[in-house]
C-alpha cells in the first residue's frame, strides 16, 4: 500500500504524508476509511512507530485525516471550507510554478499536455 524510498533526501515522514495525501486525492482512500494503526503500519514499513505518528499528526493537522480515541485514524471528509483554502493555498503555488515554467521555455501546449497527462493518470488510477 505504501511504497517509501529510504535512499530519499525527503524525511521518511514526509514521504509518508505525501504518499497519502495522493491516496486521498485520487479516491484510492475513502472518507471515513480507517488508515492501518501506527504499530501495524511500523511493522510493514520496518519505519520507527514515532515518525509513523509524525506523519499522522501532520495529516490530523492538515485536516486530511481524523482520529478517535481507542478505534484509530480515519481519512477526513473534505469540508468545503478547507477544500477552498487550500484550493487557493494551491492556486498560489501553481501561479509560481507557471511563472518558472514559462521563464524556463515552456510552452503553452507542454503545459497544457502534463494538465492532460495528469487527467489521464487520475482517470486510470479510478479504473483499476
Amino acid at each position: 500500500m505504501f511504497e517509501l524510498d529510504v535512499r530519499s533526501r525527503k524525511p521518511i515522514y514526509e514521504q509518508l504524508t505525501d504518499k497519502v495525501k495522493e491516496m486521498i486525492m485520487h479516491g484510492i482512500l475513502q472518507a471515513d476509511e480507517q488508515l492501518p494503526s501506527v504499530r501495524t503500519l511500523s511493522s510493514q514499513l520496518t519505519v520507527n512507530p514515532n515518525t509513523i505518528q509524525k506523519a499522522y499528526r501532520e495529516l490530523e493537522r492538515e485536516g486530511f485525516i481524523y482520529s478517535l480515541p481507542g478505534k484509530g485514524s480515519f481519512v477526513a471528509p473534505l469540508a468545503q471550507e478547507r477544500s477552498e483554502n487550500q484550493r487557493t493555498e494551491l492556486r498560489g503555488q501553481l501561479l509560481r510554478l507557471m511563472a518558472e515554467a514559462v521563464y524556463l521555455g515552456f510552452t503553452e501546449s507542454e503545459i497544457s499536455a502534463l494538465y492532460r497527462q495528469v487527467m489521464e493518470q487520475r482517470e486510470g488510477e479510478k479504473h483499476d
